[in-house]
């Protein structure tokens, strides 16, 4: 039973690093494809929302998609998808898209925002940091009380 202590604070580690490390290879991607200088004009091929929670009492929420299509420099034609797009762009609307040459499916078509990017990238990881910080403090407070008892004990 005491395992249990330790086993479930280490699995929710593991996904706050697992979050850490997706958030990060990202910003990294989305990066990469602004810095690159490389440009296409894209259609906005379809768009749909997925949502997610409402079950019981929770919130609902909602997450628009959109998929694009674009042709690279060298001909390539390349479809895309990017969540949390505007809501302006609609199906058959041309935007501007940014992509590397070595990976253009890895292609954005969110205009430059850096100093937006490093902050969502900064927040997200200062809180699964602090998530970190609070399972280890929990299994550092949990084998204390437990080397404790067992201390009165007479163990």
């Amino acid at each position: 039973m005491e395992a249990l202590f330790y086993v479930v604070p280490l699995l929710m580690i593991a996904f706050a690093l697992a979050g850490m490390v997706a958030v990060v290879r990202r910003s990294r991607r989305v990066s990469s494809a602004w810095n690159s200088g490389l440009t296409a004009e894209g259609r906005c091929l379809r768009t749909y929302t997925t949502t997610s929670g409402g079950a019981g009492d929770t919130m609902v929420s909602t997450s628009l998609h959109h998929v694009y299509e674009f042709t690279t420099r060298d001909g390539r034609t390349v479809r895309f998808e990017e969540a949390n797009g505007p809501g302006t762009v609609l199906e058959g609307d041309i935007v501007t898209v940014h992509y590397a040459a070595d990976h253009p499916e890895r292609a954005t078509a969110h205009a430059p925002a850096r100093g937006k990017l490093a902050a969502e990238m900064g927040c997200v990881l200062v809180f699964l940091g602090v998530f970190i910080a609070f399972c280890i403090g929990f299994i550092v407070v949990t084998h204390e009380m437990a080397r404790a008892a067992d201390f009165f004990m007479g163990s």
